[in-house]
């Protein structure tokens, strides 16, 4: 099942939340991508005495294509490199979320020229994240 809802793709992953982040992260790895970054939101809550279901963002992408986006739209990069976000919902299902690039250009107004850029990174980020969410 795939949702797309103000800019957000959502879908569901066979996986646990810390087991869709750990696929993720080697399948970018082997894709070449960067990963800059793993934030556990849920550790970050339980550390200030709160609790969360697990929540855990990704923050990865490749820079020479981000940089690229960036040269067309300097302000796209307040939505670079990519993120996306496992989480457990209220029935323990977990779903893995980030965002769509067709509202990234359409947010930014990244014209023509980031056109092959933008679809090559979407279909990149679509197959990344199916591979991670799915058995």
């Amino acid at each position: 099942m795939q949702t797309t809802t103000n800019g957000l793709t959502t879908i569901a992953s066979d996986f646990p939340v810390k087991e869709t982040i750990e696929r993720l992260t080697s399948i970018a790895q082997a894709k070449d991508m960067t990963v800059f970054a793993r934030i556990d939101h849920t550790n970050n809550a339980t550390q200030v005495g709160l609790t969360l279901r697990p929540t855990v963002l990704l923050i990865f992408g490749n820079p020479k294509a981000g940089t690229f986006l960036m040269q067309d739209k300097q302000i796209s990069g307040i939505d670079l490199p990519i993120k996306a976000l496992a989480w457990q919902d209220e029935h323990g299902k977990t779903w893995l979320t980030y965002n769509d690039s067709d509202w990234l250009a359409e947010r930014h107004g990244l014209n023509e020229k980031s056109g092959g850029i933008l679809k090559a990174m979407a279909d990149l980020i679509t197959t990344v994240i199916n591979a991670a969410a799915k058995d």
